[in-house]
C-alpha cells in the first residue's frame, strides 16, 4: 500500500531570513534555485520511503518536502507499506547487512518476497507518476519498487542510500548482491559518503549529507530562562523558582543505585548548569560504544584527579566532572531485544560501579511520548555539555554530532566513517581513533577537559562547519542540482536492458 503523507508548512524561508546569522545561507538558496527550479519545470518530485514517524529520515523529509515546495518544485511523500509483515523483517536484515552486522546470506525465498512486495508497491504507485516526473527512493525498502517503475515508465528515478559502511565483509556483499539488480535500473544514487557507494553505481552517484533545521525545538538556540525553564519542566533540576509554562508531560527519569529509574534529581541535584559534564544522547544500540565510555569514566575519575602534575584547577575539575549517558525510556524499546539487552548491561555496569565513581555518572531515561517535549529535553542536554561524546563503533553520519557541533558545543568523536565526514580532528572537534578502548577515550576526555582555550576554539569551529555544510539550505541546494543534473541525463531515455533475476520477470 502506499500512503501519501500531508506535510505542513512550517517555518517558511522569511522566518529563516529574519535571523542575522541564517540570512545569506537563505539567499544563496534563493539565488541557485531559480535556475534550477526553472529547468524542473512541469515535473513532480516523489519522495518515498518505509515510514512517516521514527529514524532520521522520516526527522528530514517533511522540511525538504515543504521548503522544495516553496521553492516552486512540486514535491510529494509517500510511504510505502505491506500486509506482509515478513517483508519489512527482510528489510531490517537488508539493513543490518549494509551495515555490515547479521546473516552473510540471502535466500531464494528472500529474493522473490522482495521482488513480489516491489511489484504490488509499482502497481500501486506507478499510474500515479506522469511521464518525465522524478522518482526519490530512500534506502532498501521500496528499491524493487522504483526500479520496477523506472524500467516501465518514462521517469527520472533516483536511489538514496542513508546508511552504508566504509569496509567490505561477507554481509555487505550478500546485501549488494540482492539489490544490485534493481539499482541497476536508477538513473543516479545518492550517498553519503563516498567510502558507501557500491563498486556497480561508482561514476553515476553523488553526495549528498544529512542535514538540520536550525528552528526546530531540538536545534534552535535556547536562552538563560527557557534553558533552565526546560530542565525545571523536565524534572532534570530543582525548581528554585517560578518557570513558564508548567512541567512536561512526563518527566526524565534517572537509574537509582538499586538499579530502578526515579527521579532525576535524586539521589542529588545533576548540576547541569553548574558542573563540567560529559554527555552522550544516542539509541541503546551495542554499536554507540556505551559501555567502554563508561570505563572510560571511570578510569578518569579514578585516575586523573590525584596525579601530582595537575594543577589545583585541574584536579577539582575532574573532581566536578559528570557523565550524562541518555537514551529513550524503556518503554520505547520494548519491542526491541537488543536495545533491551544493551540497556539492561549498562544498568548492571551502573549498579555495579565504585560508589565515589557512581555518585558522578547520570543515566537518563527520556520520555518519548512527546516529539516536542523530548527534542527540548536533547537540546537542554547538549546545550549544557561541556563536552559531548559519540563513542560509536559504526555511524552512517550521525546528527547526534551535528546538533551539538551547531550549538558550539565540542565534540569528541570515534573515528566512525560517518563521524569523519564531520570532524576534522583537532579543528572543528576531536577524535579518538579506537572507540573500543575505554584507556584511549580517557586519554582523549583528559586533553579536552584541560585545554578550555581549545574547547572554545573546537565549539567555535564545529559550530561554522555546519552553518557551512550541515544545514537544510545547503542540503537543498545539492538536491537540486542533483536532480536536475538526473533529469537533464535520463529524462524520456529508452529502458536499459533489464539486470532483473529472469524468474522474476
Amino acid at each position: 500500500m502506499i500512503e501519501d503523507v500531508e506535510v505542513k508548512p512550517g517555518h517558511r524561508l522569511e522566518d529563516y531570513e529574519a535571523y542575522a546569522h541564517l540570512s545569506r545561507a537563505v539567499d544563496e538558496l534563493r539565488r541557485e534555485a531559480e535556475p534550477l527550479v526553472k529547468a524542473l519545470s512541469g515535473r513532480t518530485v516523489w519522495m518515498v520511503n518505509s515510514t512517516a514517524k521514527g529514524g532520521g529520515v522520516a526527522e528530514m523529509l517533511p522540511r525538504q518536502v515543504a521548503l522544495l515546495n516553496e521553492l516552486g518544485l512540486q514535491t510529494r511523500w509517500c510511504v510505502i507499506g505491506t500486509e506482509r509483515t515478513e517483508f519489512f523483517d527482510l528489510t531490517k536484515r537488508l539493513h543490518n547487512a549494509i551495515h555490515g552486522a547479521g546473516a552473510p546470506s540471502f535466500s531464494a525465498d528472500d529474493r522473490a518476497l522482495y521482488e513480489t512486495v516491489g511489484k504490488e508497491l509499482a502497481a500501486e504507485l506507478g499510474p500515479r507518476l506522469a511521464p518525465g516526473d522524478v522518482l526519490v527512493v530512500h534506502d532498501p525498502q521500496p528499491a524493487a519498487m522504483g526500479a520496477r517503475i523506472r524500467q516501465s515508465q518514462d521517469v527520472v528515478a533516483i536511489w538514496r542510500c542513508h546508511i552504508g559502511l566504509d569496509e567490505e565483509n561477507a554481509q555487505t556483499q550478500a546485501a549488494w548482491k540482492l539489490l544490485e539488480p534493481y539499482l541497476h535500473e536508477y538513473d543516479h544514487g545518492v550517498f553519503t559518503a563516498p567510502e558507501y557507494i557500491p563498486h556497480f553505481l561508482a561514476g553515476r552517484s553523488s553526495l549528498i549529507t544529512p542535514a538540520l533545521d536550525p528552528l526546530t525545538n531540538k536545534n534552535r538556540p535556547l536562552s538563560a530562562h527557557r534553558l533552565t525553564g526546560i530542565l525545571c519542566n523536565a524534572g532534570l533540576m530543582l525548581q528554585h523558582n517560578p518557570v513558564l509554562p508548567g512541567p512536561f508531560a512526563k518527566p526524565a527519569l534517572r537509574l537509582q543505585p538499586d538499579g530502578s529509574f526515579g527521579p532525576a534529581v535524586q539521589p542529588d541535584e545533576i548540576g547541569l548548569l553548574f558542573r563540567p559534564t560529559v554527555t552522550q544522547i544516542s539509541r541503546w544500540d551495542r554499536l554507540k560504544g556505551w559501555k567502554p565510555l563508561l570505563d572510560a569514566f571511570t578510569q578518569l575519575k579514578q585516575q586523573y584527579p590525584a596525579l601530582e602534575e595537575l594543577s589545583e584547577v585541574q584536579k577539582r575539575r575532574f573532581s566536578l566532572c559528570r557523565l550524562v549517558l541518555a537514551g529513550p525510556e524503556p518503554a520505547a524499546v520494548a519491542d526491541d531485544p537488543e536495545a533491551k539487552d544493551v540497556l539492561e548491561e549498562l544498568i548492571q555496569g551502573y549498579v555495579a560501579l565504585p560508589k565515589d565513581v557512581q555518585k558522578d555518572v547520570v543515566m537518563l531515561s527520556l520520555p518519548m511520548g512527546s516529539t516536542r517535549e523530548n527534542a527540548l529535553m536533547v537540546n537542554a542536554l547538549q546545550s549544557c555539555s561541556s563536552i559531548v561524546v559519540q563513542n560509536s563503533v559504526r555511524e552512517g553520519f550521525g546528527l547526534t554530532v551535528t546538533e551539538p557541533m551547531l550549538k558550539g558545543v565540542p565534540v569528541l568523536g570515534s573515528p566512525a566513517c560517518g563521524i569523519r565526514q564531520q570532524i576534522r580532528d583537532g579543528i572543528d572537534g576531536r577524535l579518538h581513533h579506537d572507540a573500543s578502548d575505554p584507556a584511549v577515550i580517557a586519554t582523549a576526555l583528559v586533553e579536552m577537559l584541560n585545554d578550555p582555550v581549545g574547547r572554545a576554539d573546537w565549539g567555535r569551529h564545529g559550530q561554522r562547519r555546519v552553518y557551512d555544510e550541515f544545514l537544510i539550505f545547503s542540503q537543498l541546494r545539492r538536491w537540486l542540482r542533483t536532480l536536475a543534473a538526473a533529469v537533464d541525463r535520463g529524462s524520456l531515455t529508452p529502458p536499459r536492458p533489464s539486470k532483473f533475476p529472469p524468474s522474476s520477470r
